[in-house]
């Protein structure tokens, strides 16, 4: 945990932003994989963290705005838990570090909850299906007609993407581990190994540093599959991998890198020039980072970038602006150029990507192919911490479905595209801090120039 101070004035921050009421966080509970004590690795919900920072089980804190001071909801170990758990820290302990004094019994959550009923409750969108069920109760809804409170979800959303100096200095503890853990998958992969194998040794890696992943890594030789976890395929010369993983410290917060490289000691020709094409949307994107700039039109010019090189290789055509304008360029780039970072691998997400990417005179294009899969297209400022990933995907069914509609035919070279379908995807990633007049990579450099990364193959481990 961070010193007390720390989530005091966090809370007093949000206490700020109401005159009545409760504010109540729910933490998450252990799930069970296959039966009850067989459960998935525990993970505690992000803003809980933020404002309470107890990583245990079956919580829950009302910050009670009329009387201005927080309760917190939870149960100490029996001796039963003891005998099969051993004795640990007690939620007393916990919450003292917190800057806590009043702890109460979890069955009297409800009781505490109404005894103002006048009062209004606001609570947080709930993702877990034991918190949305648990809501319901304690707020006697049905689920499907709960309605988080906006007020606390942007209030929340305003203080958590600001980050400070405490936040940074772990977002880079997490980039450092992830920096190293990719150069030992750059130098680990040669011809025959498997996906499972790489990922597999990154996460060695990762543990014996005390982080584990920030969420399931990407490492795969099927690059333009965007989301893809399998990694069962051996590798060969002339593959590429592509690697998207990330790290989380002991307080929650994440790296969130990718780097793609050959299998074999050097790219192919196509690689390469394909790689230098990514390469430059992403410098060009990251020159553009600054407080005031909406990240929308950064992710626009990374596009135009994109385009302009397809067009000089061979596989798209006509004015590079006005391409992009009509998003001819997401048949090559289906996604957004990057996401807010912190706490979550994307942060806030939970929250909605309508508040926390987007702003109510500015909202989020939920329709158009790409462009809708941008998480953040707001104006940065400073103390935003976001990721930087440009790409280039060949899709055979999505170039296949377009090519039947005859969709930006104007703009797109099929039947030279067509001869290069088994491509695969390319992705550059960095995280960053906006600051006022600029940005800051966060981490230590982790090699991308094309050189940069032969030289890692050149000092191949085994």
């Amino acid at each position: 945990m961070f010193k007390k101070d720390i989530y005091t004035n966090r809370r007093n921050e949000l206490f700020s932003k109401f005159s009545s009421g409760k504010i109540l966080l729910l933490g998450n509970i252990e799930n069970p994989i296959n039966f009850e004590h067989n459960t998935y690795p525990f993970r505690q919900d992000s803003s809980f963290l933020y404002y309470i920072g107890i990583k245990s089980p079956r919580l829950a804190a009302i910050l009670d705005i009329d009387l201005n001071e927080t309760i917190l909801f939870g149960d100490e170990m029996t001796i039963d838990d003891i005998v099969w758990m051993g004795q640990q820290q007690t939620i007393a302990e916990k919450a003292t570090l917190s800057g806590i004094d009043k702890l109460l019994p979890f069955d009297q959550l409800f009781e505490y909850l109404h005894k103002s009923e006048h009062n209004a409750i606001h609570y947080l969108p709930p993702y877990q299906s034991h918190n949305k069920l648990l809501l319901g109760k304690l707020l006697n809804y049905p689920i499907d007609q709960l309605r988080p409170s906006v007020s606390l979800i942007q209030a929340v959303v305003a203080q958590r993407s600001i980050k400070s100096t405490e936040e940074i200095i772990e977002l880079e503890k997490a980039v450092n581990v992830a920096v190293d853990m990719h150069r030992l998958a750059i130098q680990m992969t040669k011809p025959g190994r498997y996906e499972y194998e790489i990922s597999n040794a990154m996460q060695h890696f990762a543990q014996d540093q005390g982080m584990p992943f920030s969420y399931p890594p990407i490492v795969t030789k099927r690059g333009e599959i965007l989301h893809n976890h399998m990694q069962f395929h051996q590798v060969n010369a002339g593959d590429l991998l592509l690697n998207d993983a990330g790290v989380e410290t002991a307080l929650g917060y994440a790296s969130d890198l990718t780097r793609t490289f050959p299998v074999g000691k050097r790219f192919t020709s196509l690689q390469a020039e394909i790689y230098e094409i990514v390469l430059h949307a992403f410098k060009s994107a990251e020159q553009l980072l600054t407080s005031g700039i909406r990240f929308k039109d950064i992710h626009l010019k990374a596009c135009e970038a994109l385009v302009e090189g397809l067009i000089q290789i061979g596989f798209m055509k006509g004015n590079p602006q006005d391409a992009v304008t009509n998003h001819a360029h997401a048949l090559f780039f289906q996604c957004g150029l990057g996401h807010m970072l912190g706490l979550d691998v994307h942060d806030m997400e939970d929250l909605g990507e309508q508040y926390v990417g987007y702003t109510e005179t500015e909202p989020k294009d939920t329709k158009t192919f790409g462009i809708k899969s941008l998480r953040l297209g707001k104006a940065l400022v400073a103390g935003n911490v976001l990721t930087v990933e440009p790409g280039i995907y060949i899709i055979p069914e999505l170039t296949q479905l377009w090519e039947q509609q005859q969709l930006h035919k104007e703009f797109i070279n099929y039947d030279f595209l067509k001869k290069h379908l088994d491509f695969g995807g390319i992705r550059i990633e960095d995280n960053y801090l906006i600051e006022e007049n600029g940005y800051r990579r966060l981490g230590k450099y982790l090699e991308r120039e094309i050189q940069e990364i032969y030289g890692l193959k050149d000092n191949a481990i085994a």
